[in-house]
């Protein structure tokens, strides 16, 4: 695939990813004395035969310690491995055509957090997680890192969902050890198993204020067009940028990359560009790939699972009455017809 790319599109690519600081698409951000600036991020999130398939790239930058990220999952992986080398810069390829261009500490307590999977990609250290709020919170600050006084809540908003999370420190020393390059990039492929794929956005405003801004992208590559939620209509930071049948040579050139022979024969390709004030953040996007068009409350952030039922619960409890009436009423009228036929064989002809 490098000797396809010209080295004009694979350079101006990465001009895109790269930027001043270090980034992990969709992960909250944090380093060794708090948040971490997080510029803008890119992210392809596919789902095909109930499989999500979450791929980010995260970029060296230079400096040295460590630092690291702590990404929602919607399940337990089956997979976390190194991811292929030029997936994402082959979708921005696709859809944008390359043009040059320290806080406090929070306090937590808890039983401890369960680690269910640890990972060692170049010099990136991830580990899956199961717990609580607090439970990532005591894990994160019990390996060096200081969290921002909203991490409580971000946690929590997503812990009521999905006891799983996804942590990644990376070493910068080790990355220099390694002689990665600034702007050399460490993607990782996350393949999880579960009924809907789904993207956490709320996470990229972690440790981020009012005033502060978050651009990322994120790809969809789904067997239907999807139905989102919350809606990306702009207002509300996030903006459609393209929804059409994916081309047969983009296929083919992800199908090529490590690690991503499972791509489909056929596709949607969706783009969404997050351009929002950290306020605005306050939900998750919910992806429908089935084709019934009815994405989840509950895994947007707009409901919590334990005091509302989900749009798709209501369609099917719905869809549920609306049989058992029909059947009743089919009954009530056999009865009633067999009845009428009984009473018209019993009468006398009268002359």
């Amino acid at each position: 695939m490098r000797r396809r790319l010209p080295a004009a599109f694979l350079g101006a690519g990465l001009a895109l990813l790269v930027v001043a600081g270090p980034t992990l698409a969709c992960g909250g951000l944090i380093g060794p004395n708090g948040a971490v600036n997080l510029l803008r991020t890119t992210t392809l999130a596919a789902y095909h035969e109930g499989v999500e398939h979450y791929v980010t790239a995260f970029q060296f930058q230079g400096g040295g310690g460590a630092f690291g990220s702590i990404t929602p999952l919607p399940g337990v992986p089956s997979k976390v491995e190194k991811g292929g080398d030029w997936t994402l810069q082959r979708l921005i390829r696709e859809t944008n055509p390359p043009v040059p261009a320290a806080l406090d500490a929070v306090r937590f307590e808890a039983a401890g957090a369960q680690v269910l999977m640890t990972v060692r990609i170049d010099a990136l250290d991830i580990t899956v997680l199961k717990g609580g709020s607090a439970d990532v919170g005591q894990w994160a600050a019990d390996h060096g890192f200081r969290l921002p006084p909203d991490a409580p809540e971000v946690l929590e908003f997503y812990a009521q969902r999905s006891p799983i999370f996804l942590a990644a420190v990376f070493d910068a020393d080790a990355a220099k050890a390694r002689d990665q390059a600034i702007g050399d990039g460490t993607p990782v492929h996350i393949t999880i198993p579960t009924p809907n794929p789904w993207v956490p956005i709320r996470i990229l405003a972690l440790g981020k204020t009012g005033a502060d801004h978050v651009d990322a992208d994120v790809y969809l590559l789904t067997d239907h067009a999807p139905a989102l939620l919350p809606n990306p209509t702009g207002a509300n930071g996030m903006r459609l940028d393209n929804s059409q049948q994916a081309s047969q040579s983009l296929l083919d050139d992800l199908r090529s990359d490590r690690g991503m022979e499972w791509v489909p024969s056929d596709g949607w390709l969706t783009k969404i560009a997050i351009d929002a004030n950290a306020p605005q953040l306050s939900y998750d996007l919910a992806i429908d790939a089935s084709g019934m068009g009815v994405p989840s409350w509950v895994q947007a952030g707009l409901a919590l699972p334990n005091r509302a039922i989900d749009q798709l619960t209501w369609l099917r409890v719905v869809l549920g009455a609306v049989l058992a009436i029909g059947v009743l009423m089919l009954a009530v009228a056999i009865a009633r017809a067999g009845a009428a036929r009984s009473s018209a064989s019993s009468l006398t002809p009268q002359g």
